[in-house]
């Protein structure tokens, strides 16, 4: 039997980092395919794609991957377990997935794996400490890492293990696959050099983060250090056609055009939303004409900024309570974005593993013939996101590009 490896990324863009981590992840797991499940134009911190999600299937085929899957944006754009959780349902569907591999910042897996272990049983005493956190008015994030570092009472080895944002991620993946019953088995690549956050270039390597600031400073000589050169190549092309968006201010006017539209009872049914932070949302957004402000003017010590802007993106995609919660019971459809030779012969071995499984190569197709009204309104929100996406574009801001997009094969890398 091939041993087939899972990667859940975002690639936005696609850097040297990456690179090193496929590798890892290759000579790790002796893989013989490798399936990516990449977030498409809005991603999980609340923010927007530099480059479009058809771009980055580009940049991981060149690469690596052999066939490139679309998580659902109702995921991509959710809470790190909700994302963790959509991506690994999307994995463990297709049925021929024997391993997934993700980057940590800690030294070892069991590490992350024994605090999952807490987070997925939620023993008493754990709870009991988690809810004094939560009355000292934090954040949820913060007030769960003070409480599993007393549960687990050995500050050296678990302090600052939840700063990491590949381990936050990491320990939701292992949540998941506890929760799914998953086979998959996990191999953790340790992080290279630079952290998620980090702004500085070392040696051939740049965080994301980093190379969305070069992009917006125009530091192209940095950029094509830390990106391998087709990468590169294809960033430079769509940044000439005024193809990408920069980050989500791109779009300020239309979320505050929304929020000053919507009432306070609509506000409060977007995910992410409670304990009155409708009104906080209300307020700022009659007060204010930015982004910065807006954000700025909502997030507290227990509302990050992360969170204000993934309730944004929400917003701006009409995504509500109800559609997420929809979402956390279905098995998603398997939509694809590309593959390379090797990766086509994977498409025949997933249904026939999984007969049942809907695996979506024609969106126009899929809408006029699946019976299940969640996964057409999931599909519809992928194309919708598509829809806003473009109009964050300086030149040709085209609608309807899932049904016109083919899906990217080896041809296409040129």
């Amino acid at each position: 039997m091939s041993n087939v490896l899972g990667i859940v990324a975002e690639y936005n863009p696609f850097h040297n980092g990456h690179l090193h981590h496929i590798a890892e992840s290759i000579k790790s797991t002796n893989a013989d395919y490798v399936v990516c499940v990449i977030s498409g134009n809005f991603v999980q911190r609340g923010n927007t794609s530099i480059v479009d999600k058809w771009t980055k299937a580009k940049m991981a085929i060149a690469y690596g991957a052999d066939l490139v899957l679309e998580l659902p944006t109702v995921y991509s754009i959710s809470s790190a377990e909700n994302f963790a959780e959509g991506a690994i349902k999307v994995l463990d569907s297709l049925g021929i997935v024997t391993h997934i591999s993700f980057g940590i910042e800690a030294k070892e897996l069991s590490t992350l794996n024994n605090i999952a272990n807490v987070l997925v049983e939620e023993p008493k005493e754990y709870l009991t400490m988690l809810n004094h956190e939560l009355s000292k008015g934090v954040s949820f994030p913060k007030a769960r890492e003070n409480a599993l570092l007393v549960y687990l009472n050995d500050v050296k080895r678990y302090a600052n293990v939840l700063n990491g944002a590949n381990n936050i991620l990491a320990i939701e993946y292992l949540k998941a696959m506890k929760k799914l019953k998953s086979n998959l088995s996990p191999i953790g690549v340790k992080r290279e050099k630079v952290l998620y956050n980090d702004e500085e270039i070392v040696d051939d390597f740049a965080s994301a983060t980093a190379i969305r600031k070069m992009i917006s400073n125009r530091q192209f000589n940095d950029i094509r250090k830390v990106m391998p050169n087709y990468s590169y190549v294809l960033l430079g092309r769509e940044l000439k056609k005024g193809h990408y968006v920069i980050d989500l201010s791109k779009f300020q006017d239309e979320i505050l055009y929304i929020l000053r539209k919507m009432t306070i009872e609509e506000i409060k049914n977007l995910p992410d939303v409670s304990e009155g932070l409708e009104n906080a949302i209300k307020n700022a957004a009659n007060s204010c004409n930015n982004i910065i402000d807006l954000v700025n003017i909502i997030k507290s010590k227990r509302y990050t900024q992360t969170r204000i802007q993934r309730i944004l993106v929400y917003a701006l995609l009409g995504i509500t309570k109800k559609m997420m919660e929809d979402s956390k019971k279905a098995t998603p459809y398997v939509r694809v974005l590309g593959y390379s030779d090797k990766g086509k012969k994977l498409i025949s071995e997933i249904s026939k593993a999984n007969p049942k499984l809907n695996v979506v190569t024609s969106v126009k197709k899929f809408i006029e013939s699946s019976k299940s009204k969640v996964l057409k309104e999931m599909l519809l929100t992928d194309i919708y996101a598509t829809n806003v996406y473009t109009l964050g574009y300086e030149k040709d801001s085209w609608a309807n590009l899932d049904y016109t997009n083919k899906i990217v094969t080896p041809n296409d890398l040129k």
